[in-house]
């Protein structure tokens, strides 16, 4: 077959190299222009864009493909199926129809719950039980195409993004070579039509959300810290310092005004929410490194009393 890929981060190489690790010859790999990165801010390839140089593959990176000499670009070429994985351009009409096979999708959500750009984050903080892989047939619509599989995966209580991102990178690159060894064997591939009247949104994260308001609940609070971690990161304000808060705990019980420090020592940092308290054990102060609250305590006086973030009254 005659394979393309369009993808540009983390999640999406790890499916390119599954493809690759099976066997599969890819043609051609689309992906995002490079973006200036690390202290230096100098223009540096995304993760797929560096694994499909390091194998020799064939690379364009459009920065718009609604731009009809940009997609030229890339319609000259002969596909059988393209594999689209958190590509981040939405692809116009011409470019769905181009490979023979159409457009296949790897998605981080059981469809048509989270469909958007955020579905990992978004699983977290609604506080949903499992999510899992869906591999879809692309259309025209944000994530609205038929499902060729979907395959299910438990959100454990302590999960966080970064761990939960891994986990369904993986099983989404096992799925995707399972949908191209089917097309390989000529095996007509049914899609199902997804559910319009059950779908949600998965927005894109904003970092205003990032900001922990301590009037919610204490296991709220806590989602919001797993489902920002590794980023942007939960983050409250502290005096004139902004602290974020990765590691975290939610605790039972009343505890006093939200956002006041109940506790601090070396065994964690107990703040009131307006129900029960979080206990927080890991956490950074901006331009610092993360560390335990025991070794953030022994430079930061905390007191019990303190308060943190701009809190209602």
């Amino acid at each position: 077959m005659r394979i393309g890929f369009a993808g540009t981060p983390a999640f999406a190489a790890t499916a390119l190299r599954s493809i690759l690790e099976a066997g599969f010859a890819v043609d051609l790999v689309l992906a995002r222009p490079d973006r200036p990165r690390g202290r230096g801010m100098k223009l540096e390839p995304g993760p797929v864009k560096a694994l499909a140089l390091e194998h020799g593959l064939r690379v364009l990176q459009p920065a718009n493909l609604k731009d009809e000499s940009e997609r030229s670009l890339i319609l000259g070429s002969s596909l059988d199926v393209l594999v689209v994985a958190a590509y981040g351009l939405i692809l116009p009409l011409a470019v769905l129809s181009w490979p023979r096979d159409g457009c296949i999708n790897i998605h981080a959500s059981l469809l048509p719950r989270w469909r958007g750009a955020a579905p990992i984050a978004r699983a977290i903080l609604a506080g949903d039980r499992d999510t899992g892989i869906s591999i879809m047939r692309m259309d025209e619509g944000l994530d609205t195409g038929p499902i060729l599989s979907q395959h299910r995966l438990p959100i454990h209580a302590r999960e966080d993004a970064g761990s939960l991102h891994d986990k369904l990178a993986a099983l989404g690159a096992r799925a995707v070579v399972e949908t191209l060894r089917a097309l390989e064997r000529g095996d007509e591939l049914q899609g199902a039509p997804q559910d319009d009247s059950i779908a949600t949104y998965a927005a894109k994260l904003a970092r205003v959300e990032a900001e922990i308001d301590w009037n919610l609940d204490a296991r709220s609070i806590d989602r919001r810290v797993r489902a920002f971690d590794p980023t942007p990161g939960a983050q409250t304000r502290w005096g004139p310092h902004v602290i974020k808060i990765w590691k975290t705990a939610p605790l039972a019980g009343r505890f006093g005004s939200p956002g006041t420090v109940i506790r601090a020592d070396a065994s964690g940092i107990v703040v009131a929410a307006r129900d029960g308290a979080l206990g927080v054990t890991e956490l950074q102060l901006a331009g610092g490194k993360r560390m335990d609250a025991g070794a953030f305590l022994a430079g930061h006086r905390l007191d019990a009393g303190a308060r943190l973030g701009a809190v209602a009254s």
